[in-house]
Formats: C-alpha cells, sequence, structure tokens
C-alpha cells in the first residue's frame, strides 16, 4: 500500500513540474505565431466587411 503513495506522490510533483515548465514557456511566447504576420500581407487586398457594413446592406435590403 505505501507503494501507491510513493508512486502517486511521484506523478503529482512530475504534473506539478510539467504545469510550471507549461506555464514558464507560454509567458516566455515560445507558443507565439511568428508564421501569420508574415503571409498576413498576401491576403490585405481580400474583402472583408465590417458590422457597419454588414448593417447598412441589412437595411438596404429590408428598404428593398
Amino acid at each position: 500500500m505505501s507503494v501507491i503513495y510513493v508512486l502517486l506522490t511521484i506523478s503529482i510533483i512530475v504534473a506539478v513540474v510539467f504545469f510550471i515548465a507549461f506555464i514558464f514557456s507560454v509567458k516566455s511566447g515560445q507558443y507565439d505565431d511568428a508564421y501569420t504576420p508574415s503571409i498576413r500581407m498576401l491576403f490585405e487586398d481580400e474583402l472583408v466587411k465590417t458590422k457597419k457594413d454588414k448593417i447598412v446592406s441589412n437595411s438596404q435590403e429590408k428598404q428593398s
């Protein structure tokens, strides 16, 4: 029975260490997206409807 307590303690310690490592890597920018900003300029000329444009087009459709 004491082996279960030892294994449980070790597994909790390992889980906490991995969680701390994950939090540290997120805060240090490890998962920041460096690829998307470089290709965003390739897709800038696509039409992007804003909320205001959608409201205007909806009100024009209702008037017709």
